[in-house]
C-alpha cells in the first residue's frame, strides 16, 4: 500500500499538468529580456524582475490553452503591466493589461487583440473589454488569465469569480507568451506560472455590445502611402491615381472596420496612411449628411476634391481624451446624380487603425 501511494505521488509530481505549478525562473535561460533597464532581485519576499519599459518573452515554448498567472507590484503610475499570449509570427496576439494609474475607473483594465502589431484599444473599449478595479499599492497583485479555445477570463487577487469574460479576437493558434510594462519608473513581476491543462471556465457571461445602426459595412482599402503626400491639395488626384486597390475590410464590434486586418503599419517606415473607399450612387444632385469616425487622422475626399480634415488621436482634444472611435464627426456631402466616390485618407500612430461611417437614409 505504501509503495502504491509513493508511485502515485511521484507520478503527480512529474506530470506537467499537475495542479501545483512552480514559477518559471526569472533568468536569461528561460526568458528573452528586452528592456531599457532590468534587475533580477529579491523584492518584497519574492524572486522578481524589476523592469523599465520592456518585454520578457518565454523562450522555446508556446501557449494555446491553459492558465497564465503572475504577481505584479503596482505603482499608481502609467506602467501598463500585462500579459500577451498566442503571439504569432505576423504579430497577431491576445492581450490583457492593467492601467494601474486609474484605480476604480471604468477603464482600469483592458483586453484587446493585436493585429499585425497594432493594438486597437480605441475600438475595443467599454465594459465588454474593461472593468473597474480598486488597485492596491502596498502588496503584490495577483493576476490569473484563463484561456479555452476562443474564450478567456480574468481573475484578480485570487477571486473565485471572474471579473471579466470575453471572446478572443483571433483564430486559436499556439504562440509565444510575453509580459510587458514598466515604462519610465519601472515595475516588479514575480511568480509567473503557466499551466497548459485545458481549464474549466467559471460562469462565462461576456458583456454584449450594442451595434451602431446603419453603418457602411465594407470598405475597399488602398495600399499604404506617406501621409505628407496629402499636404499639397494640388497633388491629391495624382496620389489617388497611384494607388493599388483590391483589399476589403468589414465592420467589427458593430462599430468600425480595422484597417490592420489587411495592411501592416510597420512594413514601410513613414508610410502610415491608406484610402478607405466607398461608392455612392445618388438618384439626383443633393446634399447628404455623412457621419463618420476614424483613428488617428483623416482627410475626406469626394470625387477627387478634399472636403474635410480632422484629428482624433489620443489626447488630441484634452489630456484624458482617448480617441475612441464612433460617429463623432459629420460633413454634408454635395452628391451629384449618379456615381460618387468617397475616400477617407486614414493615418495611424497607435491605438487602432480604424474607419467607420454612415449615410442618412
Amino acid at each position: 500500500m505504501i509503495r502504491s501511494l509513493t508511485f502515485i505521488l511521484l507520478f503527480i509530481l512529474s506530470c506537467p499538468f499537475s495542479i501545483a505549478q512552480n514559477p518559471i525562473p526569472l533568468d536569461t535561460i528561460h526568458w528573452n529580456i528586452n528592456a531599457r533597464a532590468y534587475v533580477l532581485e529579491q523584492y518584497q519576499g519574492k524572486d522578481a524582475i524589476y523592469m523599465q519599459g520592456g518585454v520578457i518573452t518565454l523562450k522555446d515554448e508556446t501557449f494555446l490553452n491553459g492558465t497564465i498567472e503572475f504577481d505584479v507590484f503596482l505603482k499608481q503610475e502609467q506602467a501598463f503591466p500585462g500579459v500577451t499570449f498566442r503571439i504569432s509570427e505576423d504579430s497577431n496576439a491576445e492581450l490583457f493589461y492593467l492601467r494601474a494609474h486609474l484605480p476604480g475607473k471604468p477603464d482600469a483594465t483592458q483586453t484587446a487583440g493585436r493585429t499585425k502589431g497594432v493594438t486597437p484599444w480605441q475600438l475595443y473599449f467599454g465594459p465588454k473589454y474593461s472593468f473597474p478595479y480598486q488597485f492596491h499599492y502596498d502588496d503584490w497583485t495577483h493576476v490569473k488569465v484563463v484561456v479555452t479555445n476562443d474564450k478567456a477570463q480574468v481573475f484578480m487577487d485570487y477571486s473565485e469569480e471572474p471579473q471579466l469574460s470575453w471572446y478572443l479576437f483571433h483564430e486559436a493558434k499556439e504562440g509565444q507568451v510575453a509580459f510587458s510594462g514598466g515604462r519610465f519608473t519601472g515595475m516588479h513581476l514575480a511568480n509567473i506560472t503557466i499551466n497548459r491543462k485545458l481549464p474549466q471556465l467559471v460562469n462565462f457571461k461576456p458583456v454584449q455590445r450594442e451595434p451602431i445602426d446603419g453603418l457602411i459595412q465594407e470598405w475597399e482599402i488602398s495600399d499604404v502611402f506617406e501621409e505628407k503626400l496629402l499636404d499639397n491639395t494640388e497633388n491629391i488626384k495624382s496620389v489617388i491615381r497611384a494607388r493599388k486597390w483590391g483589399k476589403k475590410i468589414q465592420v467589427e464590434e458593430g462599430t468600425a472596420a480595422n484597417i490592420s486586418r489587411q495592411v501592416s503599419l510597420r512594413d514601410t517606415p513613414a508610410a502610415n496612411t491608406v484610402f478607405a473607399r466607398v461608392e455612392i450612387t445618388s438618384e439626383k444632385d443633393q446634399l447628404k449628411l455623412f457621419e463618420f469616425g476614424y483613428s488617428d487622422r483623416v482627410v475626406a475626399i469626394l470625387n477627387g476634391k478634399p472636403m474635410y480634415k480632422g484629428i482624433n488621436t489620443w489626447r488630441s482634444r484634452d489630456y484624458r481624451y482617448l480617441g475612441t472611435v464612433g460617429l463623432f464627426d459629420a460633413i454634408y456631402l454635395p452628391l451629384k446624380k449618379g456615381k460618387n466616390t468617397l475616400l477617407l485618407a486614414v493615418s495611424e500612430d497607435f491605438g487602432g487603425w480604424l474607419v467607420t461611417g454612415r449615410l442618412k437614409d
